[in-house]
């Protein structure tokens, strides 16, 4: 059995190997860093990875690591459906083994034997409703049956990319990669046939994997009859802010299932540690729709995070919220403070060990006590953008209790509030900005539920106090 220690280590692992494939656009490459890591991190005898043909009837060998490093061998082609890993493929069953050397299947048992393989343990690579592949593992040593929920989380990650890179080989014009001089918002500019595109900033150049994902997220808008859109250049993130409608007898929940384009433009985000919101507006049909992609290393350059959670849900959740948030993650807080922004220990723990670094607690529980070696206090709906800051905040020797943390406005919420202290309409404010009135009302609303505020005014006044507009 795996104990929380080992599991903790575990999933810092596998997020580091998510980083470390993230921004790849080559499926190769992305599976045999995953192999590699697998036989270096997990102590594997050997891993490998198949890739299914575009019939889905081939599983092709694309890595192999460990004792066997040539993917040309007996197993360099299964069908579906065949050996363990052709059933993984076509039945879609995780599958784990401590005999390896006695189970029926096993094709040559005297090399199990020889070879003093014990573990076996199958994964599917799914996206959607897609098998990408099968990732495989074989150990000198039992492995815990907890094991399985590891590769789960890491063929996540691993499937996230492969996607993504396998879509961008099929579908990336070749006209992008022969005029790479074309500035970005060009490229959108010629995709956006429903409305006129919006810059604000200046361009700057980005890696290939958010290029893509920002064509792709321009190509779902078309479809669903964009009527606004605009890409910001900020300081930390680039944004995509649009509204579209919603296509006839389409629900919201429809246009999210793992199949559909939106789905998998909110796997890519995840993958870049972006963020992908919409707000849906029922009456109108409308809804907008904001991409924001951080780059990377302006932000992590000097805030680092150590994640030290007792509950492996929560080391996940906040694991994944550093990464959107741009922040640098770090295995464990240093004993000294060598710079002028320590790194920061974010953690659920009540017995907070001593440390040097700055303490962020986790308040999961209303009603849970505080300790009093915490120096900010952050709850489960927190939002990429707040965390960055709490995390500034204190990297800086400030203070961030629950009752200083701010909920965030949106763009287009802070540009409403605006429009609302010059005082115009509703209506002078949907002609201003082209949307519909009814827009305005929900942005409205939206904006006095996070400042709490009773009325219009006393959300100007809030937003104004706040220097947000």
């Amino acid at each position: 059995m795996l104990n929380s220690v080992q599991l903790r280590s575990h999933l810092q692992d596998v997020n580091a190997i998510g980083q470390s494939i993230s921004g790849c656009l080559d499926p190769a490459a992305i599976a045999h860093r995953v192999t590699e890591a697998l036989v270096q991190r997990f102590q594997c005898a050997f891993a490998r990875i198949w890739l299914t043909d575009t019939e889905q009837q081939t599983l092709t060998l694309v890595a192999s690591s460990g004792l066997y490093t040539h993917t040309n061998g007996s197993f360099a082609h299964v069908p579906m459906g065949a050996y363990k890993v052709g059933k993984i493929a076509q039945n879609r069953v995780p599958f784990l083994s401590n005999y390896l050397p006695d189970e029926p299947w096993v094709k040559d048992r005297d090399w199990a034997i020889a070879n003093q393989i014990q573990g076996f343990a199958g994964y599917p690579l799914m996206a959607g409703d897609r098998v990408l592949g099968v990732l495989a593992t074989f150990s000198h040593t039992p492995l815990a049956p907890e094991f399985l929920e590891v590769l789960q989380m890491l063929c996540l990650t691993t499937t996230i990319a492969l996607d993504a890179a396998l879509q961008s080989q099929r579908t990336i014009p070749k006209s992008m990669s022969q005029s790479r001089a074309m500035a970005l918002s060009d490229q959108l500019a010629q995709v956006l046939t429903s409305t006129q595109l919006m810059l604000v900033g200046t361009e700057r150049d980005l890696p290939a994997s958010m290029a893509y994902a920002l064509l792709r997220g321009v190509e779902l808008l078309t479809q669903l009859n964009c009527s606004y859109c605009r890409l910001t250049y900020g300081e930390q993130a680039i944004l995509l802010d649009a509204i579209a409608i919603f296509p006839p007898n389409i629900r919201e929940d429809r246009l999210k299932r793992a199949a559909s384009p939106l789905a998998e433009l909110q796997r890519m985000t995840l993958w870049l540690g972006g963020t992908l919101t919409t707000q849906p507006d029922p009456q109108d049909r409308v809804f907008e729709l904001t991409l924001t992609l951080p780059y990377r290393a302006a932000a992590s350059e000097h805030l680092s995070v150590s994640v030290q959670c007792q509950q492996s849900v929560l080391q996940l959740a906040f694991t994944h919220l550093c990464l959107q948030a741009g922040l640098n993650l770090k295995h464990a807080p240093s004993k000294t403070a060598a710079s002028d922004t320590p790194e920061v220990l974010l953690t659920d723990r009540l017995d907070v060990p001593p440390s040097n670094s700055p303490i962020i607690w986790i308040q999961h529980s209303p009603r849970g006590q505080i300790p009093a070696a915490a120096q900010a206090v952050v709850t489960l709906d927190i939002i990429p953008q707040q965390l960055y800051t709490v995390v500034a905040q204190v990297s800086q020797g400030q203070a961030a209790l629950p009752e200083l943390i701010a909920p965030v406005l949106s763009d287009r919420e802070q540009e409403i509030m605006r429009l609302l202290s010059q005082g115009l309409r509703d209506r002078d404010i949907a002609n201003r900005l082209h949307i519909s009135a009814s827009t305005v009302r929900f942005h409205v609303n939206n904006t006095l539920t996070k400042l709490k505020a009773k009325n219009r005014y006393q959300a100007v006044y809030e937003a104004t106090s706040r220097e947000w507009i």
